[in-house]
């Protein structure tokens, strides 16, 4: 068994390390490897294209963690007061949210997306009584609902699993002090969730900041740097694209470090 699973990891970090490795190639050929140098992570960085590709994905990440996060954690808290059965239903839906191919996910925003565009655009430009009537269109925030709506799902189960450990007595204890609902939460509830609402934060902005396939349906005419990356490749692929994706990688590894961390059972620390 420790010689298959050798075998998977190897299977499934020897590519990712190959990328990092020939980022540093001093020369332009991406699959040989002739001196080592940091030139084409420079290229990268001075790209303009890149940057406001990076500039769109940073945006469109944090916004869509953030309502995640709010959201999510107003779901994980509603869940709770549910009973048994209705409950179940809800974990479900959830759970299906997070384990639907992307690919579905995307085609499914796309048509509902452009079904809606399709229904309210009409009704703006018949109040507006003008040609320059705004005009909902695929782009920043036809990404940001779609990503949005999809790690919304998975910041609930997070926080959901933390308010789970919680237990009922100290919100009673703190109802039987006669403090109000919101005094509860804010003083009792949030501090004890907060590291997982963060935790969800960050995962959620991970997510957001490396999809393609969900972004590749609806971000019409605007461009992130998965896209980015992807126009590029078509092209073929040169040590800057290693070194973009180095970048990426590291990226997303400390954000997930940084999850896990504040994901970590409080009464270890305490």
């Amino acid at each position: 068994m420790r010689g298959i699973v050798a075998a998977v990891y190897l299977f499934l970090y020897t590519p990712i390390a190959l990328v990092v490795l020939f980022s540093f190639n001093s020369g332009r050929n991406a699959s040989e490897l002739v001196g080592f140098s940091t030139q084409w992570y420079g290229k990268a960085l001075s790209n303009t294209f890149l940057i406001e590709a990076l500039e769109n994905s940073l945006i469109i990440a944090f916004t869509s963690a953030g309502l995640a996060a709010v959201f999510g954690t107003m779901a994980a808290i509603g869940m709770e007061r549910l009973g048994p059965k209705t409950r179940a239903i809800f974990d479900g839906l959830f759970a299906a949210a997070i384990v639907v191919p992307g690919v579905v996910i995307g085609i499914a925003t796309l048509v509902a997306m452009v079904a809606v565009f399709g229904f309210i655009n009409p009704i703006i430009a018949s109040i507006w009584l003008g040609d320059q009537a705004p005009k909902f269109s695929l782009g920043f925030g036809s990404i940001i609902a779609a990503h949005g709506l999809f790690t919304m799902a998975l910041v609930t189960m997070i926080v959901k699993a933390r308010i789970a450990t919680l237990g009922r007595d100290i919100i009673e204890a703190s109802s039987d002090l006669y403090a109000a609902p919101l005094t509860t939460f804010w003083q009792i509830v949030l501090p004890q969730i907060l590291p997982s609402i963060l935790a969800g934060f960050l995962l959620a902005f991970t997510f957001s900041f490396d999809d393609f396939i969900i972004a590749f349906f609806v971000a019409g005419s605007d461009t992130t740097l998965p896209i980015y990356v992807f126009a590029s490749i078509r092209r073929g692929v040169t040590p800057e694209i290693n070194a973009i994706a180095t970048m990426v990688l590291i990226a997303s590894i400390t954000m997930i470090l940084i999850a896990r961390f504040l994901m970590r059972d409080k009464t270890k620390t305490s």
